[in-house]
């Protein structure tokens, strides 16, 4: 996705200087799932941009340094929103890091705004992703008719990083490093 989309559908649009762009890539190897997601800088992007993409991947990293057995799934939104509200921005409430292996999307869903209801507590094993949305606006998107790519709502910028994790007896291993 360019600028304020989640997710779009690649085409022949010609990125800009001081664009941002989020790649989202899917990996199905020996009948399991992987899901990896990173947002780039093209050219002279502007501060908040940056600070934007930057934001975004400390909210990621910091949710990835609380993942051990016992954490509550409910808690990285915690986390997420915390920093990401420090920083003076908004998170998605539309989607969700999600459990991943022989199928792509499977419980537990992951939520990345502070205060959700999601249930469970990480345990050996798990797999899982977390893939926090970002926005330089308010949280509110919009899908499109294409029914894939979606947009904030307010037409300002989002960025996101997504790493899928599995759940160690003392941590966790980052599978898509």
């Amino acid at each position: 996705g360019i600028n304020a989309e989640y997710g779009g559908i690649p085409d022949q649009t010609v990125l800009n200087d001081g664009d941002i762009v989020n790649l989202d890539v899917s990996v199905y190897y020996n009948g399991y799932h992987a899901d990896l997601n990173e947002t780039y800088l093209i050219g002279n992007v502007d501060e908040t941009g940056r600070r934007l993409v930057q934001t975004t991947r400390e909210c990621l990293e910091k949710a990835i340094q609380m993942v051990k057995p016992g954490v509550l799934y409910r808690d990285i939104g915690n986390i997420i929103s915390k920093h990401a509200h420090a920083n003076g921005f908004s998170v998605s409430r539309s989607y969700c890091g999600h459990g991943i292996g022989q199928l792509f999307h499977s419980p537990p869903n992951i939520p990345h705004y502070a205060k959700n209801k999601a249930v469970g507590v990480m345990k050996p094993g798990h797999v899982f992703t977390i893939e926090p949305m970002i926005n330089e606006g308010n949280y509110r998107d919009e899908l499109w008719p294409d029914d894939w790519t979606c947009v904030t709502s307010d037409g300002k910028r989002s960025a996101q990083f997504e790493h899928t994790l599995l759940v160690t007896d003392v941590g966790c291993e980052i599978l898509t490093a």
